[in-house]
């Protein structure tokens, strides 16, 4: 079963012929291989690694692997959704390496960790890495190979020393972490030896050739798609906005030299392009691109567009999408209310949610995908009967358009603005109005779950005792009660639920990431804090 999977690969890259004395790694996703490989992210490190002559790499995910080292010198994970820590402990028994870094020795693996997942908040994970690389991996990959080349034969410590000098290494067991008391506030994060960096800075790629997919297959979730990615970061900068703060600033890839030559390689193996990042249709020069496209040696292309800009929604843009095979186009408007997009600094105004849909009818896609959010920072109830009208409106605009509107609890996300903020324990009633309100309307609503929400902004705010409560859910099963009885067990010696999730954090507070330098100062977060606190009506403030 194994082989037939890796077989039906169309590899874009050749991978080198390893040396005698390679090193052997494993490069692990932690979820089914069919999700795996449709990560860009993890396709792209697994290339890198795989091109070089001086690593032997084997590919591990939860159902299946290649053939594997008996004696592996690295093993890495590339971990792109907060719950697959369960499955990062299952491979780690499967590969009977102990889960915490502290119990390893000098027979086991260094165990690295990336992606967006441990670039955001690594500290609920940071016990169970001896390595994690923060922010993009075009050079800081390379750095960090290189680096334990130069220590291969060390002991562990002197290895971990000496690679903590590479910019954008975090080495957790390198750092020691002082608490007011063992379920209090953090006192101070400081560096065990005087030569390990204080602060640690996220590393950024400023290149103009951005990723695009290395392998094309049939088992993809995504079924033969080739994914190039055309935008990294967005220059909105909403205010909750994590895929925006941590990854500035804006980057484009440029046209000629670029996603032209890459998209015409991808097409040699397959006719189905995703145009990936996070506001394609901000590309400056998207147009061009979609001429491109839309040529008629094209026509058998089907094309797919990650989330694009509501005021970019052209006839234009919906008629080449509508040919190329796209039915549906997805818009996020976070609210119907100018009020809460002002503090949220999303520019966008109701008319332009209405025209993009009717652009989108008119243009021949049947189908039209919001995504909202419910108890966002100041948000009070005529916010949410805003959001109902622009729906409203939106559907007698363009009848016939099937309308959805995806819509998820607001999550305080670290180095982003909003990070000072807790979870409003209205949302889960919120989600039920708007449910109340618009399936009446033949609106598609579909909310996401609260309860999943309240776990996702534990892992989001958490500091490193969480690592405790990590290992006794899943002990416990790995459900949503789970955590609750882990909460109970642990009761005393960790911060409850509430000081994780419900509270404000005060701005003078030391965060449990307040060593990992995002793009931005904390001063500026503050300043973008006040900006959308001056719009607030009411009194729920952060001091």
């Amino acid at each position: 079963m194994t082989s037939s999977v890796f077989n039906s690969e169309r590899l874009l890259f050749t991978p080198a012929t390893p040396q005698t004395d390679a090193i052997p790694v494993i490069f692990a996703f932690p979820n089914e291989y069919t999700v795996g490989i449709t990560s860009l992210g993890y396709q792209v490190v697994w290339a890198t690694l795989a091109m070089r002559d001086d690593l032997q790499v084997s590919r591990l995910f939860t159902d299946i692997h290649e053939q594997l080292p008996r004696q592996p010198e690295i093993l890495g994970f590339s971990m792109s959704w907060e719950l697959d820590y369960v499955n990062i402990f299952n491979l780690l028994e499967y590969l009977q390496i102990p889960l915490r870094a502290s119990s390893r020795t000098a027979n086991h693996p260094l165990v690295f960790g990336g992606g967006p997942v441990l670039t955001a908040n690594p500290e609920p994970f940071a016990d169970f890495f001896d390595v994690i690389l923060l922010g993009d991996g075009e050079n800081l990959l390379g750095d960090f190979i290189d680096a334990y080349k130069e220590v291969r034969n060390a002991d562990k410590e002197a290895q971990l020393k000496k690679i903590v000098q590479v910019p954008g290494i975090y080495i957790p067991s390198l750092y020691y972490i002082k608490y007011s008391s063992s379920d209090g506030e953090i006192l101070a994060i400081n560096p065990i030896y005087s030569e390990v960096p204080a602060v640690i800075q996220k590393q950024t790629y400023r290149g103009n050739t951005l990723s695009v997919s290395t392998a094309v297959t049939e088992k993809a979730a995504w079924e033969n798609i080739f994914m190039v990615e055309v935008v990294r970061s967005c220059p909105e900068m909403c205010r909750f906005c994590l895929a925006s703060y941590l990854t500035l600033p804006f980057r484009t890839a440029n046209l000629e030299n670029s996603l032209i030559p890459a998209i015409q390689q991808g097409l040699k193996v397959t006719n189905r392009l995703g145009l990936l990042g996070a506001s394609v249709t901000q590309h400056p020069e998207f147009p061009e691109l979609l001429d491109y496209i839309s040529q008629p040696k094209h026509d058998d292309v089907r094309l797919s567009v990650a989330s694009v800009r509501t005021n970019t929604v052209t006839e234009k843009l919906a008629t080449t999408l509508a040919k190329r095979d796209t039915r549906s186009l997805t818009i996020a408007i976070e609210s119907g209310s100018d009020k809460l997009r002002q503090i949220i600094n999303k520019k966008l105004y109701n008319d332009e949610i209405i025209q993009a849909a009717v652009n989108a009818k008119a243009g021949g896609l049947s189908s039209l995908k919001l995504y909202g959010m419910v108890g966002i920072p100041g948000e009070e109830t005529e916010d949410l009967d805003a959001t109902v009208a622009v729906m409203k409106a939106v559907k007698k605009a363009a009848p016939g358009l099937r309308l959805t509107l995806g819509c998820s609890t607001f999550v305080p996300k670290s180095h982003t603005p909003f990070q000072w903020f807790a979870v409003n324990k209205q949302s889960e009633k919120r989600l039920q109005f708007l449910q109340k309100q618009l399936k009446p309307q033949g609106i598609d609503f579909r909310p996401e779950s609260y309860n999943w929400s309240i776990i996702q902004a534990l892992l989001s705010r958490g500091d490193r005792r969480l690592s405790y409560l990590l290992e006794l859910t899943r002990d416990f099963g790995d459900s949503l009660g789970s955590y609750k009885r882990a909460f109970k067990e642990l009761k005393g010696k960790i911060p409850d639920l509430d000081y994780y999730v419900y509270s404000n954090w005060s701005t003078e507070q030391i965060l449990p990431w307040n060593h990992l330098q995002g793009p931005l100062p904390q001063s500026t977060l503050i300043k973008h804090l006040a900006e959308a606190m001056s719009h607030f009506r009411s009194d729920s403030q952060v001091k």
